[in-house]
């Protein structure tokens, strides 16, 4: 019987501490469960506190933004502003071609200075007139020169283009005459020269013979083509009058 009662004694010794240990066990595994079940109430108020803290920067950062938009195009508009005027400027300053410098002519007689070549032939190389009648085979076929024409501007009733266009080609031959005289005058000189020195050879005579036909057919051409071209604008009765009063004129002088 004493063995009985010492037996449960030591049992009850025994399993007492084990059952606060286990007793103990169980209310720390609670306390962890209950923490883990509140952890995510406490991350989801974090959360939401830093996504609102997103979005209010978010917002912030949006709204700044238009203010650097309109900033933008001021300065866009300040840099275009300043930038016209010298677009303006640079279309003000005008592209000049270079024109054909103007012939001047001495009007005051010259005396030759080649042996081959008379006063009289001298100056109207030097002037631009025309000693060899170069335009007959249009004056005497209904293609009169310019000058002729200017001269009876009024009897033929001219318009003022034709007069314009007519001046010009008279100017034109004018300057085309007085270079191929001039050009005529040195060829010839440089024959003289070849001759009197003993230096010509038959090279050098063919060379400048040719020159010379080239220059006087030049002269020729230009003078013929400024009466094909004032032809064209006159009428067929303007050019009859013409003829008409260049008859009478002749009867008179």
């Amino acid at each position: 019987m004493l063995k009985r009662v010492l037996f449960t004694l030591l049992c009850l010794l025994f399993f007492i501490p084990v059952f606060a240990q286990t007793h103990e066990d169980s209310v720390k595994n609670n306390q962890v469960t209950d923490t883990t079940v509140k952890r995510p109430a406490v991350d989801s108020i974090a959360k939401k506190h830093v996504d609102t803290t997103r979005h209010a920067a978010v917002d912030s950062t949006a709204k700044v933004h238009p203010a650097d938009s309109v900033v933008k195009p001021a300065i866009v508009d300040s840099a275009s502003t300043h930038h016209k005027p010298t677009l303006k400027g640079a279309k003000k300053s005008p592209v000049k071609t270079a024109a054909k410098p103007p012939v001047v002519v001495d009007t005051e007689p010259k005396h030759s200075t080649v042996k081959t070549i008379n006063d009289l032939r001298y100056n109207a190389y030097l002037k631009g007139d025309d000693l060899d009648a170069m335009s007959l085979a249009g004056d005497l076929n209904h293609f009169p020169s310019p000058d002729s024409v200017l001269k009876y501007k009024k009897q033929l009733d001219l318009s003022p283009i034709q007069v314009g266009q007519l001046a010009k080609l008279s100017t034109e031959l004018h300057r085309k005459k007085v270079e191929m005289g001039i050009n005529i005058i040195r060829n010839e000189k440089m024959l003289d020269s070849l001759f009197h020195m003993r230096q010509i050879d038959e090279g050098s005579l063919i060379f400048y013979t040719n020159r010379s036909g080239l220059y006087y057919g030049e002269m020729k051409g230009a003078i013929l083509m400024a009466c094909y071209n004032t032809e064209k604008l006159l009428t067929p009765a303007q050019i009859k009058k013409l003829e008409t009063l260049e008859k009478t004129s002749e009867v008179v002088k």
